[in-house]
């Protein structure tokens, strides 16, 4: 009885058992999407390779400059082309600024995008009033205008980007004129070709190390003589960098960080657009020291000029025999400041969003592909020919104040003459200015500066004097880092330029940790206040400091940190603290 109870029971339960879909979940791709992408990157069944992770970011970079927007169809389309999941596309499509991802439902952008670049440079320049009024004007059924961080031309600011090209200290009337009378200045970059280059004696050095008359452990040993350091911001010793990598079992890689977004730093983008065959070189150098596999350079996108100037370099070399073809990889960015840290860097050349990784183990240890990966900035490597050609005595012995060698300052803000200044390591603010920048700029008077881009805190021009170089700004509680130097004057409003700087790290942040993500966002949102709660501001930075994944929330705080210290005055006289 009970058994034939339940029999019946499971019997009934049977009929009601739901059919199975006769379609998959989900929005499904449309064949001719699919064949319209393959027309456009490859047919991947020819070419296996153009499904590999990495190549991610570059077919999206190919649809994105085609049709102007990232739709979902053709995102779909990617994924089954690149064999994929359609969440791995999606996360890494929308996590960089420069893919526009429309949903099915959305209506893509106008045709024409100006983005005004808001970083502090460009805002001491007039930034927020030309936002305004390109907005005010702009019909939005054919332009939109958008706010974007720091384009890599301070010395020229304020800069609008109309679409892939830049308008250097520009204004309503010439922004117009570029949209209405395609009126955009192209980027002439006269640079010096591989036959110029060779003529003065380039690749000498190269040369000389393949053909034995010069070893590792010697080049090695004359760059540490020279005192050459990583110019990107960090300062580690390249020849150890070299030791560290070269410490570990091959295979191996070589990178090179071209992805400059510190605001106000444009002295990578100087020495590319001058001399691109030197930079090479030394990238070329870098990658023979380590035995490595292949060398990438990673561009940002912000610098569509210069990716042409180097493809057209690289192929020199190619058509030369210089190089093997392929050997050299060329890679955009696609605008994310966090992938100037070079964890990150590697994730993004691998195809994926650029987030900071945990460390150990370090990318010397484990980087590109998982393998050990030598990761060198532009000027670093630049400077590798000529310490050779000229000596380690040469180079060490320019700087001033104790310091050795040469510093490339990106100067901008309120001085006479703004650009990239090559200057002696140790020089002081006012030498600097006075000696290379033709002094202030007219009607302003020096209040403070920013030695280290936005992350290098800020000090008072009392303290002007101070010998700019690695290791000597600790104490004040700064650091010179790819020695980005943003002048402010007595016009100027520090709280607005810190709240500045931190919305820009709030907007930066990859979101990957808790300490940056809400911690940026959070400290901005104590800086809007009328009153500013020190405490919290202050054990909300020790947080930061101390969690963070990265740099940048490690030192998102430094712009306010360096006004509690050192503009304590200012700040009590406009009541954002306790007087005393």
């Amino acid at each position: 009885m009970y058994f034939g109870a339940w029999s019946k029971t499971m019997r009934t339960d049977e009929k009601k058992v739901k059919p199975r879909r006769s379609s998959l979940r989900g929005r499904q791709l449309e064949p001719d999407v699919l064949a319209e992408l393959r027309d456009l990157i490859g047919d991947e069944r020819n070419d296996p390779t153009l499904r590999h992770r990495d190549r991610l970011i570059e077919h999206l970079h190919a649809l994105q400059d085609t049709y102007g927007h990232l739709s979902m169809s053709r995102l779909r389309a990617l994924a089954s082309f690149m064999n994929l999941p359609m969440a791995a596309i999606y996360e890494t499509a929308t996590f960089y600024a420069h893919f526009d991802v429309i949903h099915d439902e959305q209506t893509p952008p106008p045709e024409i995008t100006l983005r005004v670049c808001d970083s502090l440079s460009c805002q001491l320049a007039g930034a927020e009033s030309l936002h305004q009024a390109l907005a005010a004007g702009a019909d939005p059924e054919r332009v939109r205008v958008l706010r974007a961080p720091c384009m890599g031309r301070c010395d020229t600011a304020p800069v609008v980007a109309v679409g892939r090209h830049y308008v250097r200290y520009a204004n309503v009337r010439n922004v117009v004129a570029a949209i209405e009378h395609g009126q955009i200045e192209p980027e002439e970059i006269r640079w010096q070709g591989l036959n110029e280059y060779r003529s003065a004696g380039g690749y000498q050095l190269l040369m000389d190390c393949r053909e034995g008359r010069a070893c590792v452990d010697s080049l090695a040993k004359e760059l540490e003589l020279a005192g050459l350091r990583g110019l990107g911001g960090a300062g580690f010793p390249t020849f150890r960098k070299w030791q560290a990598v070269r410490a570990e079992e091959g295979p191996r890689y070589a990178v090179i960080n071209a992805d400059e977004g510190e605001p106000g730093t444009f002295k990578d983008r100087f020495y590319l657009e001058v001399e691109p065959h030197r930079c090479l070189e030394g990238a070329l150098v870098s990658a023979w020291a380590v035995e490595a596999q292949a060398l990438y350079i990673y561009l940002r996108d912000e610098y569509p000029g210069l990716h042409k100037v180097l493809t057209a370099a690289i192929a020199e070399l190619e058509a030369a025999g210089i190089v093997e073809p392929g050997f050299v990889i060329l890679r955009r960015g696609a605008g994310a400041y966090i992938c100037g840290e070079e964890s990150a860097l590697i994730e993004s050349l691998e195809g994926k969003p650029g987030k900071p990784r945990h460390r150990p183990p370090f990318v010397a240890q484990k980087g590109l592909f998982g393998r050990p990966t030598l990761v060198n900035n532009v000027e670093t490597v630049y400077w590798i020919p000529r310490i050779y050609a000229q000596g380690a005595e040469w180079f060490s012995s320019q700087g001033r104040n104790g310091r050795r060698g040469l510093r490339s300052f990106s100067v901008s803000g309120r001085v006479a003459r703004p650009g990239m200044h090559l200057a002696p390591a140790g020089i002081t603010l006012n030498e600097l200015i006075a000696e290379y920048c033709g002094g202030m700029a007219e009607g302003h008077r020096l209040l403070a500066y920013l030695p280290g881009g936005a992350s290098g805190g800020i000090l008072p021009g009392s303290k002007a004097d101070i010998p700019l170089d690695f290791d000597t700004l600790q104490e004040h509680g700064c650091f010179i880092g790819s020695a980005a130097v943003i002048v402010l004057s007595d016009q100027d409003d520090l709280p607005a330029a810190a709240s500045s700087l931190l919305g820009f790290f709030a907007d930066e942040s990859c979101g990957q940790c808790t300490p940056c993500r809400v911690g940026t966002e959070k400290m901005l949102t104590l800086l809007e206040r009328k009153t500013w709660d020190e405490e919290t501001l202050q054990q909300l930075a020790g947080v930061m400091a101390d969690a963070s994944i990265c740099g940048l929330g490690q030192a998102a705080s430094n712009p306010v940190q360096s006004l509690l210290r050192d503009f304590r005055g200012e700040l009590a006289s406009r009541n954002l603290i306790a007087k005393g």
